[in-house]
């Protein structure tokens, strides 16, 4: 049964085992390294990274909203500088406006950075296979910024994939072109909103990413 068969999933840990089996191309690959997108990204990456054996991160991006309507995504910003912003909807807002989102995500981007990696070198990503994983994409902004962050540590030499499992398909549009293998377990459409694909979808706690990652921490120690 494909994980499109199974929608709506049980929950993001569920959705990461579905994933993984479609993922198994990558296994025994030496330089993958996975990285989640938090905070939702996080458990399914965990669920991948146990699957392949691979060691795991997260990667963090913010997402920007317009300043009327917050989750509708016009843009994204990633570590490094990277932003990502889609010209017709950010007119929907003041560009005023629009930059003081920009400079509250800034903000949160610092923050959740020191919480998740705490006084931790940066992701040495040269020459690296990343897998980056989210929990679903609806307009692919966020994962643009991601990929196009992901690209500029890896200054030429590596490797980018991106799975989630849910996707839409303009979304699968966007991010193609940009990395070398992209893998959506299913596009239903009309795709609305992601948590309308899983039937448990609670937001993630920053306690939660904390956890996946001191467990992926302590499995990677014990490899080493």
């Amino acid at each position: 049964m494909s994980l499109q068969d199974r929608l709506p999933l049980r929950d993001r840990r569920q959705a990461g085992e579905l994933l993984a089996a479609e993922l198994d191309v990558l296994r025994g690959t030496s330089d993958l390294i996975v990285l989640g997108l938090p905070r939702g990204g996080v458990p399914v990456a965990w669920e991948i990274a146990r699957a392949l054996h691979a060691p795991m991160d997260v990667f963090v991006v913010r997402k920007i909203g317009l300043p009327s309507h917050p989750e509708f995504a016009i843009g994204a910003i990633a570590s490094g500088g990277i932003q990502v912003l889609d010209p017709v909807p950010a007119r929907l807002a003041r560009p005023v406006d629009v930059e003081r989102v920009i400079e509250r995500e800034h903000e949160e981007l610092r923050r959740r950075e020191q919480v998740y990696r705490p006084d931790m070198p940066p992701l040495d990503l040269h020459g690296r296979t990343v897998l980056l994983v989210d929990d679903g994409v609806a307009t692919g902004a966020t994962l643009e910024a991601a990929v196009r962050a992901v690209r500029k540590l890896q200054a030429g030499r590596g490797q980018v994939v991106v799975a989630a499992p849910v996707g839409s398909a303009s979304a699968a549009a966007r991010l193609r072109p940009l990395v070398d293998l992209l893998v959506f377990g299913a596009e239903p459409e009309p795709f609305g909103a992601v948590g309308v694909w899983y039937r448990d979808f609670p937001q993630c706690t920053d306690d939660e990413v904390l956890a996946l990652l001191a467990r992926a921490r302590s499995a990677e120690a014990l490899e080493s």
